[in-house]
């Protein structure tokens, strides 16, 4: 899970050695086209970069197996998206962008057989720090390396779906990889907040950008390359990518904030989630 938008240049405060270049100047914020391959790349070398900063900051907020579907603290445990706990074993599940696999973690502990994928090898082998006996794949959403309905459930929280250029690329594949019946759940970050500025105080409530602009946010270097890239899809932009990839949309969940979560997590904040949604989450079946 990570939407970092206009965060991405933030310094490491992990004491572990890290793969970061020497000090390079603070990436340029735009917004601007970038393709299938630029936003790979880019988000690629991003969490490779990043992953350690990441698990540091927010390790303990995902716990080690945990299945948390977005900042507000939504549980998969008393939301049951991918259906009640006690149906889940035995269920081959997917899961697309899992960073350090916090949700595979939980799916094995109810008995399900998850596959953990991740772009990002650095992301991966926090995966692989903290434990588990399920399978690590390296590769991209766009491309999933498994045959035609491999799966039962496939799930991801902030995975992939953000990043990418092509959604419905990343949609058909992993309807192609489930089996009749198969449902996917995936969150990412509210459409309705790149209206806003990415800001937890009250500066994050006034509007100042197009809702309707579906340019990606990128942050670049010297040299004009993508070091970082977000992309803007509309809710309505979202049900048609579902639509048109095969798949039936059955429910669209924007979770609360709830009292207990003092945390900000990026632009995501009590001040925030009380007023506007913060995630949103899509409910697929593969009929």
């Amino acid at each position: 899970m990570g939407h970092h938008r206009g965060r991405a240049g933030r310094k490491s405060t992990t004491k572990e050695p890290i793969i970061q270049e020497p000090e390079a100047p603070e990436p340029e914020a735009t917004r601007r086209d970038a393709d299938v391959t630029e936003s790979a790349r880019a988000n690629r070398g991003w969490w490779d970069r990043n992953a350690d900063e990441y698990q540091t900051e927010h390790g303990t907020f995902l716990g080690d197996d945990r299945f948390v579907w977005g900042p507000e603290g939504l549980d998969e445990v008393e939301a049951e998206l991918l259906g009640p706990p006690e149906e889940l074993k035995g269920r081959v599940v997917l899961e697309i962008g899992a960073g350090a696999a916090q949700c595979s973690r939980w799916l094995a502990a109810q008995g399900a057989r998850p596959v953990a994928l991740d772009i990002s090898h650095r992301q991966l082998q926090h995966a692989l720090r903290i434990g588990g006996s399920f399978p690590l794949v390296c590769a991209d959403a766009g491309a999933l390396p498994f045959a035609d309905g491999s799966f039962d459930l496939a799930c991801s929280a902030y995975g992939a779906l953000p990043f990418v250029a092509d959604p419905r690329q990343v949609l058909r594949e992993v309807r192609r990889v489930l089996r009749p019946g198969g449902r996917l759940v995936f969150s990412v970050t509210h459409p309705i907040r790149w209206a806003f500025p990415d800001e937890p105080g009250p500066e994050g409530l006034t509007v100042s950008a197009s809702y309707f602009d579906r340019t990606p946010y990128v942050e670049q270097d010297e040299e004009g390359r993508a070091v970082y890239v977000e992309h803007h899809r509309t809710l309505g932009d979202r049900v048609r990518d579902i639509v048109a990839s095969g798949f039936r949309l059955v429910d669209v969940v924007e979770p609360e904030w709830p009292v207990w979560n003092t945390s900000e997590w990026g632009g995501w904040s009590p001040l925030r989630g009380n007023l506007i949604p913060g995630t949103a989450i899509f409910v697929c079946v593969r009929d």
